[in-house]
């Protein structure tokens, strides 16, 4: 067992090397330091450095702290350097830089068009921007939506268009606790949207596809049409397809909830484990043929080429790409005959990817991942030892086991403040699926293989197959319905996020050490991180505020009073799981808020009253007639409500305006410049975000 401490990480240099280089990535993004600046303190660090060289021997022993930190400050700024390249918005071609509403674009879809509902949807990389009679080129991604019609179909990968039509910058719904889609997009380098119908756009009838790329895209249609053609049932192919190259456009959105719910959602998104499952399948094929002279440079050679081809067919998801990494020199150690660091394996890898994209930083995937195999690497062994188990196959079950709680310790606050919830079931998930999802793996593979060479035995293979996955998903969607499956609506800060880390893992340290100082640290931390959840659960409980969320074609407000909420609203918003959970559920979770009656709001259609305030929700045809002006606290618009600005002016006194989520845009454009004329005030939940009156 490897003893944490000063002995710790002097053995993986690697790893401490990595902490100033994260540190940099950070500071970068939410702080910034210009390029001047950058480097001119790398070059200050490089000249310090060197200067070492020169010095004598005892001063570079008594100085070493200087070259230490000299170290640690370039690897801060080398994070905050590669961070600032990879941000396009300092490329002096990105297209945010010339872009105006009336050029002319040319652009190339960079993937197979994805049918959505009412759409066509594909990611584009602008390549170029018409500025008088000359093409410039640019730089930057876009999204497109194509109208559903007969030709959006013909565009595919590689495909060259060019359009003149005004682009939409990526917003996020402004909605409390949503998920930042437009930081996650600017990750991307995708800063603009646009939908497109078939008049609005010229097919120029060229490519520009990557010929390695396309082959991968081959490849991928040609998985999923076998699996769809051997595996009968929409369910259980949609699984198959995400649970052996990660795509996910089939699935059942509540389907992906139950995996989610029950701590197994790592089964149909492609991870390490998939990896891990292909690897072990490799090194058990070539066992057989060891004493082979060939298989010295071919099993390296073989392995590597299956791993990466499989990881970027998966489409290269970061959890995927940190598990290919890690083979990778954990491959390379073993064919120069080197010992190696399993501490270093991972900083090494993680440094490797964090230079390509620093951004993966922030993706989900890429933290549960790096988490989940130190938690492993660190409490395995400890957790393993807690019984001893003669019987071999209980003993393999408890290893098993092991390995599933293990995993759990680093991610369990991950988990928690990104999803807002626990699996309680997730030991007894796990036990179950996780080895089933091996034989469906396998199994899928053995179809793939088998497909070009006897329609029969696929058959028999996909037969197999569709029954694992049926049984699978069935138990899934049964431990789902139990009504202790999973805790919800928790909420965690990053402050008390990071409080529950230091808690963790200094308490685990002393449980594994008995060491007095660690046992202070964690209780110190579990202190601290009580406090901060205590003293949010107290304001949360004084709160009061009115939220006019921004939802599209809906309406929907939430009376906050304490921890109570009540609604008002369109009613499919109460039965439609999709829609709650994505646009209602997170600020409700973020305001620690539960469905109640609050004696202080009570309504008259369309009139709503609350904390001593008056609202008035206007989303049909009214006529208002008084011989003096009602005085309201907020109107709110809705519905394309046919309604005079005038006439409301004339009938009402107001100090606000609110046009909800379920306007069109060119009705809300109208009332705006009525507005404008009467010198009224108003607000869009469109361009602004959730409307959030505190009382």
């Amino acid at each position: 067992m490897v003893k944490f401490g000063v002995p710790f990480f002097k053995k993986v240099p690697l790893f401490r090397l990595l902490l100033p280089f994260i540190l940099g990535i950070i500071f970068q993004w939410y702080v910034g330091i210009s390029l001047f600046t950058q480097t001119v303190a790398l070059c200050f660090c490089i000249l310090i450095f060197f200067a070492f060289t020169w010095l004598p021997q005892q001063k570079i022993y008594s100085w070493g702290w200087i070259r230490g930190l000299t170290i640690m400050t370039f690897l801060f700024l080398a994070g905050s350097f590669i961070t600032s390249q990879k941000d396009i918005r300092n490329n002096p071609m990105w297209i945010g830089r010339v872009y105006t509403d009336s050029a002319a674009l040319l652009v190339t879809i960079q993937e197979p068009l994805v049918e959505k509902t009412k759409t066509y949807k594909a990611l584009a990389r602008i390549d170029a921007i018409l500025i008088g009679n000359n093409w410039k080129p640019v730089q930057g991604n876009l999204l497109l939506y194509f109208k559903k019609d007969s030709l959006a179909p013909t565009l595919s990968y590689g495909s060259q268009i060019v359009f003149v039509k005004p682009l939409q910058p990526i917003k996020n719904s402004g909605n409390p606790g949503s998920f930042d889609y437009q930081r996650y997009s600017a990750f991307h380098d995708i800063y603009h949207q646009c939908y497109l119908q078939t008049a609005d756009y010229k097919n120029t009838g060229t490519f520009a596809a990557n010929g390695f790329q396309q082959w991968l895209y081959n490849i991928r249609f040609w998985v999923i049409k076998t699996l769809r053609k051997y595996i009968k049932t929409q369910r259980e192919q949609s699984v198959a397809e995400a649970l052996l190259i990660g795509y996910r456009d089939d699935l059942d959105k509540n389907l992906v909830q139950a995996y989610s719910n029950t701590g197994v959602v790592h089964i149909i998104a492609i991870s390490g484990l998939h990896l891990g499952m292909i690897y072990g399948m490799l090194i058990w094929i070539f066992v057989l043929f060891k004493k082979q002279k060939w298989v010295t440079w071919m099993k390296p050679i073989t392995v590597l080429l299956v791993l990466w081809i499989f990881s970027l067919v998966a489409g290269a998801a970061p959890s995927i790409v940190r598990s290919a990494v890690m083979f990778s020199f954990l491959l390379a150690g073993e064919v120069m005959s080197k010992k190696y660091s399993i501490y270093n394996t991972m900083a090494a890898s993680a440094m490797v990817m964090l230079i390509v994209n620093p951004f993966a930083l922030w993706d989900v995937g890429f933290q549960l991942s790096y988490a989940a195999v130190l938690s492993i690497v660190v409490f395995m062994q400890p957790v393993y030892k807690w019984f001893y188990i003669k019987n071999k196959i209980l003993n393999g079950i408890w290893k098993l086991n092991s390995v599933t709680l293990s995993a759990q310790i680093l991610t369990i606050p991950i988990v928690c403040y990104h999803f807002h919830q626990f699996p309680n079931l997730f030991l007894l998930t796990n036990f179950v699926v996780v080895p089933l999802a091996s034989f469906v793996l396998y199994g899928e593979l053995a179809l793939i293989a088998l497909a070009p060479v006897s329609q029969s035995v696929a058959g028999l293979a996909g037969w197999v197959t569709e029954k694992l996955i049926w049984f699978m998903n069935t138990f899934i969607t049964k431990i789902n319905d139990l009504p202790f499956a999973v805790t919800e609506g928790i909420q965690f800060s990053i402050l008390q996020t990071i409080f529950l880390f230091a808690s963790i893992i200094a308490t685990s340290l002393w449980l594994l050490y008995k060491s007095k100082p660690w046992f202070f640290t964690g209780f110190s931390f579990s202190l601290l991180f009580v406090l901060a959840v205590s003293f949010d659960f107290y304001k949360k409980s004084v709160q009061s505020r009115l939220i006019v969320y921004n939802i599209p074609q809906h309406t929907a407000i939430d009376f906050i009073n304490g921890r109570d909420y009540q609604f008002a609203g369109d009613t499919v918003l109460l039965i439609d799981d999709f829609l709650r959970n994505f646009h209602l559920k997170p600020s409700r979770i973020l305001h620690r808020s539960t469905p109640g009656i609050i004696s202080e709001a009570s309504a008259a259609t369309p009139f709503y009253f609350f904390k001593n305030k008056q609202i008035l929700l206007v989303d049909k045809p009214y006529r208002f007639a008084s011989p003096k002006k009602i005085p309201v606290d907020v109107i709110i618009l809705s519905k394309n409500a046919k309604v005079d600005i005038g006439q409301l002016d004339n009938a009402f006194s107001f100090p606000l305006i609110v046009f909800d989520g379920s306007n069109s845009v060119w009705k809300m454009n109208q009332w705006k410049k009525e507005c404008d004329s009467l010198h009224l005030r108003h607000y869009s939940t469109q361009e602004d975000g959730a409307f959030i009156l505190d009382l």
